[in-house]
């Protein structure tokens, strides 16, 4: 239970409600760690260089600035003697890729640079530890597109010899020009003086559609790969991948004979690949000789996130099925690089084990996830509400958990591997009333990896007066699930001070996808409305991650109707325990979350005071035709995906029959709606359908129209002004 003293009065007023929103947006979030080379003293002492890389939003600037600091550690063997920050936090400017070398003495930059005139160039950088030894100018040389810099294909790797970088950048176009344009032809003598032929640009080509990778993958198209000879400075763009797969997350064969990659099938559509795991690819090797390109994983299923062993013997990845949820549970799956044999290392889970693991759910592995001895691997991954961090071992296929046991004595409540290097392993740590903090511990010996200890390179301290914990909850009998029956789900509660008499005003919070989850982090908008006076319930509904895959497979065909009622159920309990005050119940979600919210106001229109949707679905069948994800419509609504599936009546009307449109004429509720101009994965029109019912029954409704922003919302300016918009909703509604 919650302590119980006083409770702290909602603030109201705008400018106050700013100057939080400020102090709490300062709290940076750490977005890399690397493990500097050993140093062994003329003593014996040892001590290393970690280097970290923190992301800060800078209001006044509107972006997201971008910094690094270093610490030094002292250690003894597997015992840590001394840790401290070595010097101040500096800025990066204009990096969007970097990478050290396997001895850690070299390191790769890839840098945007815009000249005087406005013109954008990329440049791939080679320091050393005292300075640039080479910078060359990508565009200039001209032999690709932009490199690509995501997390879905993007890479920056140094061979193992550490004389050729691999990377990942759109394929070079062909020069185009209208029917109508003219250039003079080049005389004889020009050409001979000119070695290399000019390309003749391709006629009336200039607006032939070239299909991208979807939300967030804008003009991603066509990747390969490409390789750079440090001494030379040459740029090979590989050839012998397959014309019907994009290849991306590669990385260097063992010996540097070639390269390894996951190649997406892309062939016949690109469905949108932000947050879908499911679709098809596979892992592949293309030899660098012969050109000679082989699959080494199943040619059916998803594969993603490909990791090489340090003794450079096997390969391990995630595996899971192609259709069906965009995010599934995964195995782990691992490739012999010299018997050829494929074997599962940890297989999906249906339903949580005794021990309660419950499967894993990342969307990536850590760069570094290997122990030292080839044997263990390590992965962070939601389990149940919270994110966990697991030792796999891959003869036995035992998981055990490093974190969970210090749940009870330590404030964080979710861990993020960053780096692990000759056992020595960097993570980061949160939960939702205590910013994210450094700490570092040795992985002990196989079978003691219990027996870890932590410790801080960057202690943060938890917000007081803001207190939270995890509520399970069972659905009544008529609300359980044939198919699935017995199965709960979970909500994280955050409180406001230390409740007395007078209970907070609620914002209930479901998570989209739907198959995603919270976990029990830092995330700023509930630890900033808490701040606020209110109290915040996240909910993760039957579906979600973390829970085992029969919870996710319970969902589709029943959303609108089992997502909904958990999600009203979870707010009931909540009321019903006097956590919160009934008068004063608001809603919020993004996407499927504001699907939910969007249903939740037609379904119960005397429950909620007041409704907040961002980029929300609110009419699946409309939705076919403007995403990038077609198949989300199809699977959510009970049915299987095709390609080559055209809309019938039965299917629209199924579609239609699960919408939030549907109850538009009971809402009742005042509804703020939040829109992304550039949102391909929720068109906009989604929004606007709802706001012009929503008017045309004279239910207050505002709408706020954010260009050049995708589905995320998340520019800086954007997701500031979003708050206080949202905030000052809730107040004016209280």
């Amino acid at each position: 239970m919650f302590k119980s003293t006083s409770f702290i009065k909602v603030v109201t007023n705008a400018k106050e409600i700013a100057g939080i929103y400020k102090e709490l947006s300062k709290f940076p979030s750490l977005s890399k760690a690397c493990i500097g080379p050993e140093v062994i003293s003329q003593y014996g002492g040892k001590h290393c260089n970690i280097y970290t890389e923190w992301s800060q939003r800078d209001l006044e600037r509107a972006e997201q600035v971008k910094f690094c600091r270093q610490y030094i550690m002292f250690y003894d063997e597997d015992s840590i003697v001394y840790t401290g920050p070595s010097g101040n936090c500096t800025e990066l400017q204009g990096e969007l890729l970097s990478r050290e070398s396997p001895s850690g003495f070299l390191k790769a930059v890839l840098r945007d640079h815009t000249n005087k005139k406005g013109e954008e160039k990329q440049f791939l950088e080679i320091w050393n530890k005292n300075s640039k030894e080479k910078s060359i100018n990508l565009t200039a040389l001209d032999k690709h597109g932009k490199v690509y810099e995501d997390d879905q294909f993007g890479c920056l790797v140094w061979s193992h010899s550490e004389t050729h970088i691999l990377y990942i950048a759109e394929k070079k176009r062909p020069k185009v020009e209208s029917f109508f344009q003219t250039k003079p032809e080049l005389s004889v003598n020009e050409e001979d003086e000119d070695s290399i032929k000019p390309e003749k640009p391709v006629k009336g080509d200039q607006f032939v559609y070239w299909e991208d990778w979807g939300e967030a993958l804008v003009k991603k198209t066509t990747p390969v790969l490409c390789v750079l000879d440090i001494e030379s400075t040459n740029i090979s763009v590989l050839e012998g991948i397959p014309e019907h797969l994009s290849p991306g997350q590669a990385f260097w064969a063992p010996n540097d004979t070639g390269i390894i990659f996951v190649g997406w099938d892309h062939e016949p559509q690109r469905l949108g690949r932000v947050y879908c795991t499911n679709r098809k690819s596979g892992l592949y090797y293309v030899d660098l000789t012969g050109g000679n390109c082989v699959e080494l994983s199943s040619p059916t299923n998803a594969v993603w996130s490909p990791r090489l062993s340090p003794d450079k013997c096997r390969i391990v990845y995630f595996e899971g099925d192609t259709g069906g949820p965009h995010h599934q549970c995964s195995r782990l799956c691992m490739y012999d690089w010299y018997t050829k044999m494929t074997s599962t290392v940890v297989e999906i889970v249906t339903r949580p084990n005794e021990d309660g693991f419950t499967g894993i759910y990342s969307l990536a592995l850590a760069h570094n996830c290997w122990a030292m001895d080839s044997q263990r691997i390590l992965i962070d991954t939601p389990q149940r509400s919270r994110q966990d961090l697991l030792i796999i071992n891959i003869t036995t296929g035992s998981v055990t958990s490093l974190t969970s046991g210090k749940f009870l004595s330590s404030n964080a409540g979710s861990w993020t591997l960053l780096d692990i290097h000759q056992d020595l392993m960097v993570v980061t740590c949160s939960s939702p009333n205590c910013p994210p903090s450094l700490k570092v511990g040795f992985l002990p010996a196989a079978g003691k990896e219990q027996g870890i200890t932590w410790v801080a390179l960057d202690e943060a301290e938890p917000l007081p007066g803001i207190e939270w914990k995890i509520l399970t909850f069972t659905p009544p009998f008529e609300q359980q699930n044939p198919k699935f029956p017995a199965m709960d789900f979970e909500g994280i509660l955050l409180m406001p001070g230390e409740r007395k008499e007078v209970a907070p005003p609620v914002v209930v919070w479901p998570h989209g996808g739907p198959h995603s989850a919270f976990t029990a982090e830092w995330m700023l908008y509930p630890v900033t409305l808490c701040r606020l006076g209110f109290a915040v319930l996240l909910i993760n509904y039957r579906g979600s991650s973390g829970f085992g895959q029969d919870s996710i497979c319970s969902l589709p065909g029943n959303v609108g109707s089992q997502d909904v009622k958990d999600v009203q159920f979870s707010a009931e309990h909540v009321l019903k325990e006097r956590f919160a005050d009934a008068s004063n119940v608001f809603i919020i979600g993004g996407s499927h979350g504001g699907f939910l919210a969007s249903h939740l106001v037609g379904q119960y229109p005397e429950f909620y005071k007041a409704c907040v949707t961002r980029n929300p679905v609110i009419n699946i069948a409309s939705m076919l035709g403007t995403t990038d994800i077609p198949d989300w419509c199809t699977v959510e609504a009970g049915f299987e995906y095709t390609a080559d599936q055209l809309p019938t009546p039965p299917l629209l009307e199924a579609m239609l029959n699960k919408s939030p449109i549907t109850n538009a004429s009971q809402v009742k509720s005042p509804v703020l709606i939040m829109l992304g101009e550039k949102d391909k994965r929720v068109h906009p029109s989604q929004g606007l359908e709802f706001y012009r019912a929503l008017k045309a029954r004279d239910v207050p409704v505002r709408l706020l129209w954010y260009p050049d922003n995708n589905h995320s919302l998340s520019k800086v300016d954007t997701e500031a002004d979003a708050f206080m918009n949202i905030v000052l909703w809730f107040v004016k509604h209280l």
